[in-house]
């Protein structure tokens, strides 16, 4: 399935329906009063987080959604009824953003959430209304207001407990698939990741977390090189971050002062996150050969690691749940706090 994280639609709320004008003609009541009723409310466009959904392909698929609009109010006091609500479904994660002025209106992190993207306009007030004891016979009535109309920007940021943050052929993609069931494209070239993908981890005892496989980072990206941007906006909602440098690289405490660099020029937030150190391909070295050398003072732990021969596959494991779990409990702690 293709992986979309950003769409923009134009959203159209339902028109309110008018008020009625009407007057009671009933036999022996030669002069009945205005009895005309109310016009029903347009229908709003709601967005609905749904767990089933991963992607914003379905919603990319149209340009344009319109709710209903409210039915006229008729005689004998009957108000018209409400517009049909429209309800537009979209993966939990994703932040929804006026396209014109910017201006995030809400996001929709948790499955169920929802949020009216576009109000529907009120419905007018039919005659009934404007009778008084000086005006008792009035034609005045109200037509239905218009719905709001809206295009926003929807965009899909990934939630995974730990995100793995590498430049291209770090490892990244081959490690998530050792640990878990996902299968990312694998290669001997640069990008091979394009989209970001998605994997459980399951331990012993029913445990598991979600591991995150972010297309690779090059030093740049927070100005939008190589894959830029669509690589650094999954990051920002992960719990922790696993930086991956590979032992043969050229440079190994100058790829992670990048790693590292980049995060903070992108946002101070996400170099604020926890993260640990990761030495990927630890099967290149020799029987007798030391991994290389990486100060990492501010990282939570280090580990060494290989995908082929899974040494040290299990440790780094039990330090991410570990840390995993301790970030959850932070956040049910913070949800639960008085105001």
């Amino acid at each position: 399935m293709m992986f979309v994280d950003r769409a923009v639609v134009e959203l159209t709320a339902g028109t309110g329906g008018s008020g009625a004008e009407s007057f009671r003609r009933e036999s022996g009541v030669p002069r009945g009063g205005p009895n005309g009723g109310d016009g029903g409310k347009g229908g709003d466009v709601v967005l609905v987080a749904d767990p089933q959904l991963t992607t914003l392909l379905d919603v990319s698929y149209r340009r344009h959604y319109k709710a209903g609009r409210g039915q006229h109010g008729m005689g004998k006091n009957r108000t018209g009824r409400d517009g049909e609500e429209l309800e537009l479904k979209v993966p939990p994660g994703t932040v929804v953003r006026d396209l014109e002025t910017g201006e995030v209106l809400g996001e929709l992190l948790e499955a169920g959430d929802r949020m009216v993207a576009a109000k529907g306009g009120r419905g007018g007030r039919g005659n009934a209304r404007f009778a008084t004891s000086t005006h008792q016979a009035p034609r005045r009535w109200e037509p239905g207001e218009e719905g709001e109309e809206r295009t926003v920007e929807l965009e899909l940021k990934l939630i995974a407990d730990v995100g793995l943050v590498g430049e291209p052929n770090a490892g990244k993609s081959t490690f998530l698939s050792t640990v878990s069931r996902a299968r990312p494209k694998v290669a001997d070239y640069p990008f091979t990741t394009l989209t970001p993908n998605l994997g459980v981890v399951e331990l012993s005892g029913f445990r598991s977390f979600v591991v995150a496989d972010i297309p690779g980072i090059i030093e740049g990206a927070h100005e939008g090189k190589g894959l830029g941007h669509q690589f650094l906006r999954h990051v920002e909602r992960t719990r922790t971050l696993a930086l991956m440098v590979p032992v043969d690289a050229p440079e190994p405490q100058a790829e992670y002062a990048r790693l590292r660099a980049e995060l903070e020029s992108y946002a101070p937030a996400l170099a604020a996150k926890p993260h640990c150190l990761v030495l990927t391909k630890a099967d290149l070295l020799g029987p007798d050969e030391e991994p290389p050398e990486v100060e990492a003072p501010e990282a939570w732990g280090r580990f060494l690691v290989s995908s082929v021969s899974r040494r040290g596959v299990a440790e780094l494991m039990e330090g991410l749940w570990a840390r995993a779990k301790d970030t959850r409990e932070s956040e049910v702690e913070s949800a639960e706090e008085p105001w």
